[in-house]
């Protein structure tokens, strides 16, 4: 099998400084190792992490325990969508995404006075105009909000915020090599995800560590598979990319939409949608230039309603290709997809764990997307309409 990824990785370094490979490559091939290293950086902090919760009042019942939200702007809120539902398993309480550019229009809206919050923030640079602006808001004016910032930059406005208030905000800090270079977030994605799971098993954290230790395995043995069919599926240059998924597979699809539509400067649209959500209307947009990638549930009843579509798609002939991720190499979804992709995990293992895993597949055909349309992956926008750190914004109170 060959690896078109490895072909990237191995080429001269004047080669990728030239076609904008130096760094987008690399931060998706290094995703498997870093993940060992992002909870390892957890355990580091484990004490502190234990302490934020506690104050924070987690653990005290549903009754009782704080109103927790997952702030975050763009593929950041997309790392709040895919732990959501773990969080909310794990503690018991009411958790939240809210994207950091809806709190800070519609903050009233979501804030009761005298109820207690738990905010974690996401952001790789920690210089996302919107959350560093939040940030400050909530420190300076309410005192029942506590904070826990997961970041990929220990120089980020944000951790500095949180080093000013260490009463009520904490920031776990990254390691460096996953603060992505590279426009498009690949390893800091999956990281801040991974760092939220660990902070959803403070309470088994060693038990979650042989986890970790299987995503690692299953994701390194994923790489090259996941690139040579993404490679395959961009050569026929489909002008739209349809991605589905359920539960927190419904954030992978999100963020796999983002990506691709970043990576390839608009060049391929996208859409994402939950498997039923996809029949109401969307499904128009499955056209004969459509690549459909879905992303199968292990949940028994989500995976009815997921077969049910792709039967509907295969009977009427929708799309150019149509790629699945499942979990196990299942047979019953081979006669319905062009590429049916197994992450070949252990029959027990959730699919709450997986977002780290499936969303490598969309990285990969944004690249390949990205280098097909004539761009330079590392830096796609070449009229600046999107940078890697979102533009300053006026601020109105």
């Amino acid at each position: 099998m060959s690896d078109p990824l490895r072909t990237l990785l191995d080429l001269p370094e004047q080669d990728k400084n030239e076609r904008g490979l130096l760094h987008t490559p690399r931060e998706i091939w290094q995703q498997p190792d870093t993940w060992r290293t992002t909870y390892q950086r957890c355990l580091d902090h484990l004490a502190e992490l234990n302490d934020v919760l506690r104050r924070a009042g987690i653990g005290r019942g549903s009754t009782s325990s704080p109103t927790v939200y997952l702030v975050g702007a763009g593929t950041s809120d997309y790392t709040g969508r895919a732990l959501a539902p773990l969080l909310r398993r794990r503690w018991g309480c009411d958790v939240w995404p809210i994207p950091s550019t809806t709190l800070l229009t519609e903050f009233e809206e979501y804030h009761r006075p005298g109820r207690e919050y738990l905010w974690i923030s996401f952001s790789r640079s920690g210089e996302s105009p919107e959350g560093v602006a939040l940030l400050e808001q909530a420190l300076g004016r309410h005192r029942e909000i506590r904070h826990l910032v997961i970041t990929c930059n220990q120089q980020g406005p944000m951790a500095q915020l949180c080093l000013r208030h260490p009463d009520r905000a904490v920031a776990l800090v990254l390691d460096d090599a996953v603060n992505d270079r590279g426009l498009a977030m690949t390893s800091s994605f999956t990281n801040m995800v991974l760092a939220g799971q660990c902070v959803a098993h403070l309470e088994d954290f060693s038990q979650f560590g042989e986890v970790v230790g299987q995503m690692s395995e299953t994701g390194r043995s994923f790489l090259p598979a996941a690139a040579e069919v993404a490679e395959t599926v961009t050569l026929l240059g489909c002008a739209r990319t349809c991605f589905v998924g359920a539960g927190v597979l419904r954030a992978v699809a999100d963020e796999s939409a983002l990506k691709v539509v970043e990576l390839s400067a608009g060049k391929v649209t996208t859409l994402a949608e939950t498997p039923l959500g996809l029949r109401h209307g969307p499904l128009s947009s499955v056209d004969s230039q459509t690549l459909f990638v879905a992303f199968l549930s292990s949940d028994p009843r989500r995976r009815g309603y997921e077969l049910d579509l792709l039967r509907e798609i295969d009977r009427k002939r929708l799309g150019r290709v149509r790629a699945v991720v499942t979990a196990h190499g299942d047979t019953d979804v081979s006669s319905l997809a062009d590429y049916s992709l197994s992450l070949n995990c252990a029959t027990d293992f959730p699919d709450y764990y997986r977002p780290v895993l499936d969303v490598m597949l969309s990285q990969l055909i944004g690249l390949f997307a990205s280098m097909r349309s004539g761009l330079k992956p590392d830096q796609p926008s070449p009229g600046g309409t999107i940078t890697r750190v979102v533009a300053p914004i006026k601020l109105y109170s």
